[in-house]
Order: structure tokens, then sequence, then C-alpha cells
């Protein structure tokens, strides 16, 4: 019986719906639609009653985004209903669907300029009429492998055309201006980019077809600048006389992609002018010259209408910026000038980085023969440019910043400025022409793939490389090209929008491959892109060098000996013959050994020109690798942990101090692999290091060579994390007076072994060895003196004369043991020498003192400046008993309960009288470290007189150390805070630098150096940016001067005895 119930009837029809529906919505899905439910309502508009909606989808499956193709396709049709016959057309009809859904910006302009949709009848695999076009001054064009003038394209005709101008006149004017022109030149140049785009989506091959349409986009831009000129001629005609305007001749110049050829969809337009008047002898009969200014003048007045017909308001939307920023003095320069006037610029003051921007230069419109006389002016100056000192590192320099400058947010996602990304491989080549281009005409070359294959033509890449390179760039270039396609909109950045990435993972495949690419396939590939740019970076640059030198396979690029020498002289190598003597010394032969090296040699040889010596990085490299042989562990690190060998090649092209000892000690290296080996060892863990050597080596002679061979390891220890910025100025200090120390304490016990036990005698004494000065402070550096004092204490019973007789025998056998020659010799051993000038009655005195004679000296004789050294009095070594009385018998002269104005004014004279003795004659005041203006001795003289006047009433006062008291001095209401700021700032940055001196060179030194090779290493270690040694010594200076104010403020105008204590 049938089912009448009418509610049940109801709902079967509302489950056929939904499931009608689902299938709908599933085949959208299919498709490519992202969000089918949204884009499914578009299907129900009246615009598509009458359509095939079999024919529609199978159109819409080719469309990179069927979600923005559809809604387009709805309005269109709701302009101009005859578009109808294209949907109808389906997948017959490619061009209609691939470029509406391509390009949201360019449906919308379709719409706007319904007129325009004839583009659609555009067959895209049809020829194209002139990508190879002449120039306008086509007997010309045979000398030059880079257009010397604008050229002669179709595009200039039909856009001058557009707005009434003569194609073949010299100075073409328009018959138009205004907000009508504008629209005119802009709707005309976005159908001939549409009709660009058509072609580009329904390319077979988009990677490949990317350099074309580079040079159609590019000759596009060229034609609207013209046109835009032409219009200005107009409209300045009207304002100031076609006559006088009509003298005028104005060149625009294309820089960067549009000089190259390579524009993106969208890209500011980099130009730059130049002015002229139309000759005399060109002018009618009874004409008047108009003089220079005023040419300039009119000049500025047409580039100013030129920029107006392109960016400024109209109903037509603008084009892209037009932007003269590179011109000479940038922003704040002519806006036009002279040929004359740029030769002068360029010759006089031009930046490196401004002739490698007239690489890519060429005159695009405007007055052909203007730009010709522009272009052989200018020319030949980029490549002179390549010769100046310093070029090569400037142009890097400007690399890294770019990179720098980029927010951290944004890193990940560049496309074009990220590390592995276009700029990597544009500032590649560009630097190769530059370094060959200077005697190689053939690589003068301006878009990024001919460059290439110029340069592999002509044997500076090899083939292979080469081709992976250009692979690798159009792939990136297409993706930029899609991702801005989309919504016209100038951007380089991977989105960040999963329905974003899924259309450009649509767009940039073939037509019969839409769909097989996901986003994570996506994805995949640009991370492949990224890393083979990255890495092709050193292959392209230093693999040919090998081949000029080692034996390699026969399929190797071989550069010419000469070509290989220039190459590294680009790079910074001040030597370029000896460096291919290492290089060819390193990776010649049949052994593993040099089969790695030349693996490696390619990205080595970059890293040392990041340092600031490349030849002695290579050169130091080179001793290194012949010390260690074939050792397995070294060249392992050095294939295996690429950050380990970079902080080698960075040290060995910095560091001299460091070399040394590395090539006695290779094994050191070791080392870099991992940070923790680079921190400093504890004072503990040394000291049990020294008494485990003495214990395995009854000798002498062994024992002692033992402890400093661990004193040098553990100071190269120190200099390796220095010199790989891990460590501060307190840890590196810290760290080599413990070293000193123990090595003090070592020398001592082996010299009272050889008197007790070896000779079999009971101690008569008992000694205490005390630190003074820096080493008391612990704040010593590389190859410091260490200031010390003896005391002795004769035990029970003993002869006095005997007790003294013996303590000044240990005392010289131990400073005897660290200073003389061991056998065989410790190899670039800072040897540490002993000063005990700093005892009573310095060199006339005793060496050695018993407590009771310090005593009675300190009562009797002492002068306050003595008072003043033995606040950085500390035990050191031997007796602890001893070194604890000797303390108490010092801590009420160091930490006296009264000192007043006499006692502080004689530590005045005392500090004046040391800066005019001690300093050296015609020393420069503000570059010295110790003695200068707002060193270390200004530093640390107020915090001593300060603890000299309120060290007994101020405990934390009692500190050997100059910042820790100086940190208690600001906590007590001694010092403001933002004095003693200044003054930690001052005192840790001479420090810093007084230890890098002795890194960069060997030797020690308290000038802050004005070489620029050694100031650029200082800087880089002080944590500045390399060629930031001007900021770094204008820093210096600053603030040594405000720590000299602040000191003579407190020092010598201040009542010290009346400061606020907290």
């Amino acid at each position: 019986m049938a089912n009448t119930n009418p509610n049940t009837g109801a709902m079967s029809l509302e489950e056929i719906a939904k499931r009608n529906k689902s299938r709908l919505l599933a085949e959208m899905v299919s498709i490519g639609f992202y969000d089918a439910a949204k884009s499914s309502r578009w299907l129900n508009s009246p615009e598509l009653e009458d359509i095939d909606r079999e024919a529609l989808f199978s159109g819409l499956r080719y469309a990179p985004s069927p979600d923005i193709a559809l809604p387009a396709i709805v309005r269109l049709l709701d302009k101009k209903p005859k578009l109808k016959k294209y949907v109808n057309e389906g997948e017959n009809q490619l061009p209609f669907f691939r470029l509406l859904g391509a390009s949201e910006a360019l449906g919308d302009f379709l719409m706007r300029r319904p007129e325009h949709t004839d583009v659609f009848d555009v067959d895209p695999a049809s020829p194209l009429i002139d990508e190879y076009p002449r120039t306008l001054i086509p007997e010309e064009d045979h000398q030059h492998l880079t257009p010397f003038a604008p050229l002669n394209t179709t595009y200039r005709k039909l856009m001058l055309e557009a707005v009434g101008a003569d194609s073949e006149s010299t100075n073409p004017c328009a018959t138009m201006g205004g907000k009508e022109a504008y629209v005119v030149l802009r709707a005309n140049y976005r159908r001939h980019l549409c009709e660009i785009a058509l072609r580009d989506m329904c390319s077979s091959a988009p990677a490949d077809f990317m350099p074309t349409v580079g040079r159609l986009l590019s000759d596009l831009a060229a034609a609207t600048l013209d046109a835009a000129l032409a219009i200005s001629r107009f409209e300045a005609g009207e304002k100031l006389g076609q006559e006088k305007v009509a003298q005028v001749e104005l060149a625009v110049i294309g820089m960067g992609k549009c000089g190259a050829r390579e524009l993106n969809y969208i890209s500011d337009v980099d130009v730059v002018y130049a002015v002229d008047r139309v000759p005399l002898s060109e002018l009618d009969e009874g004409t008047e010259q108009i003089d220079e200014h005023t040419a300039s003048s009119m000049g500025k007045e047409l580039v100013q209408g030129l920029a107006r017909a392109i960016m400024g308001p109209a109903p037509e939307p603008m084009l892209w910026e037009v932007d003269a920023n590179l011109r000479p003095e940038g922003k704040d320069g002519a806006l036009v000038r002279t040929v004359d006037s740029y030769q002068t610029y360029y010759k006089r003051w031009a930046e490196n980085w401004e002739f490698q921007a007239l690489l890519k230069a060429r005159p695009v419109a405007g007055n052909a023969q203007l730009g010709l006389r522009w272009m052989k002016a200018m020319n030949p100056m980029v490549w002179e440019s390549a010769a100046r000192d310093g070029f090569v590192e400037s142009v890097q320099a400007m690399r890294a910043r770019v990179t720098d400058n980029i927010p951290k947010a944004e890193v990940e996602r560049q496309i074009k400025l990220g590390p592995g990304g276009l700029r990597d491989v544009e500032f590649t080549v560009q630097l190769l022409q530059l370094v060959h281009g200077r005697t190689d005409e053939t690589v003068r070359t301006q878009a990024t793939v001919d460059s290439l294959e110029a340069l592999t033509i002509a044997s500076y890449i090899s083939r292979s490389d080469a081709a992976q390179f250009s692979e690798d760039y159009m792939y990136l270039r297409l993706m930029e090209h899609r991702i801005q396609l989309l919504h016209m909109r100038r951007t380089h950045l991977m989105p960040d929008k999963e329905e974003d990435q899924r259309v450009l993972a649509r767009s940039i495949v073939a037509t019969d491959e839409i769909g097989k690419l996901n986003i994570s396939g996506l994805m995949k590939i640009w991370g492949k892109l990224k890393r083979e740019v990255k890495q092709l970076h050193q292959q392209l640059f230093f693999r040919p060098l090998l081949a000029a030198v080692a034996n390699l396979t026969k399929d190797e690029l071989a550069l010419t000996k000469e070509a290989a020498e220039d190459r590294l002289a680009a790079l910074g190598y001040k030597d370029p013959r000896g460096s291919m003597r290492h290089i060819e010394a390193l990776t010649k032969g049949i052994q593993r050994s040099a089969e790695i090296q030349r693996t490696l040699m390619p990205v080595l040889l970059g890293w040392f020109a990041k340092g600031v010596d490349p030849d002695a990085g290579l050169l130091g490299f080179r001793r290194i690798s012949e010390s260690l042989g074939t050792t397995p562990w070294y060249l392992r690190m050095l294939r295996d942990s690429p950050a380990a060998a970079e902080r080698l090649c960075q040290i060995l092209s910095s560091s001299r101090f460091i070399t040394d000892i590395l090539e006695d000690a290779p094994e050191s290296i070791t080392w870099l692999d991992r940070d923790a080996e680079l921190k400093p060892r504890s004072a503990d863990d040394i000291n049990t290091q020294i008494r485990n050597q003495l214990t395995r080596h009854p000798e002498t002679e062994s024992a002692i060579r033992n402890v400093r061979m661990i004193r040098r390891r553990e100071i190269l220890r120190i200099a390796m994390g220095e010199a790989s910025n891990l460590l501060d100025v307190e840890e590196i200090a810290i760290g080599l007076s413990n070293i000193d120390q123990a090595a003090i304490e070592g020398a001592l016990m082996i010299a009272q072994r050889e008197r007790y036990f070896q000779e079999d005698k009971e101690p008569l004494t008992d000694i205490a060895i005390i630190a003074m000065g820096r080493q008391g402070g612990r704040e010593i550096g590389y190859g410091s003196d260490a200031d010390l004092m003896y005391v002795h204490q004769p035990r029970p019973e003993t002869d006095e004369q005997e007790a003294v007789a013996e303590a000044n025998e240990l005392i010289q056998r131990t400073v005897q043991l660290l200073k003389q020659p061991c056998t065989p010799p410790i190899r670039a051993e800072k040897v540490l020498e002993i000063d005990a000038d700093l005892r009573p009655e310095g060199k006339a005195g005793p060496m050695v003192r018993s407590l009771d004679s310090f005593r009675e000296y300190y009562e009797r004789w002492a002068d306050t400046w003595e008072f003043q050294a033995l606040l950085r009095a500390r035990p050191i070594a031997g007796s602890y008993e001893l070194a604890a009385a000797f303390l108490d018998l010092i801590d009420p002269y160091r930490y006296p309960a009264k000192f007043g104005h006499k006692e502080i004014t004689e530590i005045r004279r005392m500090k004046a009288r040391v800066e005019n003795e001690r300093m050296p004659r015609g020393a420069d005041r503000t570059r010295q470290l110790k003695l200068g203006r707002g060193g270390l001795s200004d530093v640390e003289w107020l915090v001593q007189l300060l603890q000299l006047c309120y060290a007994e009433r101020i405990p934390a006062l009692k500190n050997t150390g100059t910042i820790s008291a100086l940190q208690a001095a600001c906590e007590a209401g001694l010092v403001a805070e933002d004095d003693v700021q200044t003054l930690r700032d001052a005192w840790r940055l001479a420090t810093k630098i007084r230890g890098c001196n002795v890194l960069r060179t060997g030797r020690a030194s308290d000038v802050l150096t004005s070489q620029r090779t050694d100031l650029e290493a200082i800087s880089r270690w002080c944590g500045y940016d390399p060629g930031q040694t001007r900021v770094f010594e204008e820093n210096y200076l600053r603030l040594t001067r405000h720590a000299r104010q602040i000191f003579e403020r407190l020092f010598f105008d201040t009542n010290l005895l009346e400061l606020k204590k907290s």
C-alpha cells in the first residue's frame, strides 16, 4: 500500500536536495574549489541560467583558483553577455578560465573596462612579434651586447598612438592630457598586460617561459614611460609653451629589473633621467635657444608630469611607482642631470654600490640620441669600478645588510631577499660579472639568465652548475610572478594563507599538470630550491678556482690562472698568486686527504673571505693541515661539522695568536665542535690537572714542561672561545687569572719538591705568594705580567738567616722554572713574566720578607700609594695559614679607619704624575687603553680611592676586583648608577680591546689601533657587524670621553669624604 503521509514525502524531497547538494559540492571540490559551499551560491546567478554547467566546470577545472574565476565570470557576463560563448566552450577556451582564475585584479580591470575583453581572442600559442627588437638607433646595435638606446617595440608604437603621439618623432608629444589621457594610458597598459598574463598562464613550460614574460613586461613598462612622457610634453607645452618644451631633450634610463628586461608583474620601476637642450643647429632659424638652467627646470617639469600620468589620481588606478631614488645623491639629489653632471658625480663621489646599480642600466624611453650619449659615458665606469679598493667587500656588505634588514617574521617566507632566494642568485651572477667583466667584454650582459649563459660560454661557470642555477632562478621567479599576479600587489613573500598557497601550487604547473601539485609538494620544492641556491653560490664562485690548480675530473670547469687570480683578488685575497700556491698544495694528489680538501675548498675559501685576512687564514689552514697530515678525525670534522669548520676558518683569518698555537697544538681544533669545550676550566679542574702531571713526572724538566703546556693549552681554549664570541670580559679575565695562578702554584710545588724530597731536607720556612695588580684583581689579559710579592715565616727553632736564604732560593727557582727554555721548546708560548717591583722598597728591597719585616715596613716607612697597591693583594700560592696572617696584617693599611684630605691629595697628585710620566711621548691620549682618556687607569684609580676612603665602613668594598668594587660603591650610594654604567662599560670595552690586540697580532698593546684590518677584526670580536669599524671607533671614543668626564668630576672635583652613603 502506497505511503500517503505528506510529511514523509516532503522529507524525501529534502533528502534528495541534500544529496544533490552534496554531489555538487563534491564535484566542485574535485574540480579544485577551496570553499565549495561559498562558491556554489554563484551557480544560482541568473547570468548562468543558459550556461552549460558541464562546460563551465570543464573550464573551471583548469583555473588556478576556481573560487576566484567563478565570481569573475558572473560579473563579466553581467557587464558583457556576449562572453557566454567563451564560457560554453569550456576547456576549449583555456585562456579565459586560466586568466580569470589566476588574477583577481585583472578580472576586476576587465569588469571596469569590458571593451578590452577582446583580449580573450588572442591565441596564446601564436608567435611573438618582437621578443628581441632592434633599438631606435639600429646602427649601434652590433657594437654592444646590451641595448644602448630605447627598444623599437610594437608596444611603444601602440602606446604612443593610443595617446595621439607620433612614434616616429624624436621627442613624441601626445594630443591629450589630464585624467582623460591618464585613463587611456593605464587602460591600454592593462589590456596589454592581460595579453602577457594570458600567454604566461597558458604556457606549456611556465618556468622556461619566465624570461620571456620578464622581457615583455619590461618592454610594456618602457613603452608606457614613453607614452607618459608624451602626455607630459603636451601638458608642459600647454603650461610653458610648446616651442620651449620642444627644445628640451629627456632620456629615461631604466635601472634594476626594468633596465635588465626582467620586470615582475608589479614592481617599482627604477629610473634616472638625463636632460639636455636640442642643439642650436637643429632649431629653426631665428629661434632663441633656452639656457641650461631653463632646460633643467623644464626637464624636472616633464619628469613630474610623467610620474603623474602613471601614478597620479584618476578614474583608472595607478599602474606602479616610478622610483628615481637610485639617482646620484638619492632623494637629496637633482631629479634630472646632464650627461656631464652624471660623469662628474660618478668619477668623484659615487660609492661602490652605485656602480653595481649601473650594471643593469639602459635607456628605455625618451630621446634616443641622448640616451645613447648617457650610456656611452656611464657604461665603461661599471667595469672600471670593479678594480676600486674594497669594491667587492662593500658589495658583499650591502648584500648582508639587505638580509639583516628583513623582519624576523618574514625571513622564512622571503622568496627574494632571504637565504637561498632570488637575491643570492642575482648577487652571485653580478659579482662574477664585475670580477671578470673588467677584462672580458663577452660577459657584459644584463638579464640574470642571459648573464649566466654568457659566463658559461666564457668558461667562468661550468655548464652543469649554470644550468642548475638558471633552472632554480627561473622557478623562483615563476613563483614570485604567480604570487604577484593574484592580487597585483608588490610582494616577495610566500603566502601564509592556505588558500593562497593552494592557488600558487595550481598556477605554477602547466595546464595538463594542474591539481597534481599540492601545498606540501610546493613547500618541499621551495625548500629544495633554497638549499640548492645556497650551495650553488659557493660552487659557482669557488669551485672553478680549484680546477686552475688541481687534478679534477675532465668535466670540471678550469679557469685560466689569470681568471682564478682575479676571482681571488675580488674576494679580498691580497696575494692571489700565493693563495693559488696554497690551494694547489692542499688539493693536488691522489690521496684521500687531497680528495676531501678538493671537495671542501670552495666552501672554505668563502669562509676565509668572510674573515679580515683571507690570505693569513688560507696559509694557517695549510700549515695546520700539513701538521695533521691524514689524521682521520681532522678530515672527518671538516667534512661532517660545517659549524666547526666555519669557526676554524674565521679564527684562522682573524687571529695570528691562535693560529700560531694551533699549528703546534692542532688537536685543539676538536673543541670547535662543542661550545662547552671553549669555556674556561675551573680553578679546581686546572689545579687537579697540574697535580696529576706532577705525580706522573717526577723529573723537574718534564714536570715543568707539562705544567707550561697545560697553561698554553688553557690559554688557547679561552682565546678560541673569545674569538668565537662565546665569552664575556669577566669570564676571560678570571679564566686567564686561574690559569696563571695554577702555573705559579705548580712551579712552586716543583721547586719545593726538588729541595725537600730530592735533597731530603726539612723545610726551614713557610712561603706564601701574593698576587698584586691585575692578577690580584683577577683581571689579567693574554700575556700579562704577574705582579707578585713573597712573604715567608721561619719555622720554630730555625736560624732566621738560613730561613731567608731558603725562601729566596725557592722563589728564584720558581721564577726560573716559569721562564727558562724547555727541552724540547714550547712553540708559540706566551712566557709568564714575573714582576716583583711592587714589593717594599721596590727593586732595591729584598725579594722575600718575613711577616714581621712587612709589618715593620708598612708601619714605619710605607707611602700612601703602597697602601693603594695593597687593595689588590690576593694570596695565590704557598701556605694558606701564612697567607691568612698576611691579609690580617695588611687589612688595617689598605682599609684604613681614617683616610683624610692629606692622603686624598697625595693620591690625586700621584695619579696626575703617572699620567704625565708614563704616557708614551707623542701618544694619542684618546686611543690609549690603559693610561689614556677614560681608560683602565681612570676607572681603577677612582675605585681604589673610594675603597681607601670607605672600605673600612662598607665591607662590600673590600674586594680586589674593579667592577665588583665599583658595583658595591653604587649600591652604597657613593656613585650614581648612570655614572657606574658608563665607567663599567668603558673599563670592559678597554679590557676587551686590550685582549683582542693580542688575539689579532700576537703582541700586547695598550693602543686602539688605527690599522684598518686589525680594527675590523677587533670590532667584530667586540660584537660589531662587518664593515662597522667607524661606528665601533666612534663608540669607543665617545664612551671613554664620558668616562673621563665622570672620573675628573669624582676624582678631582668632589669632596670624597662627604659622599652620601646608603
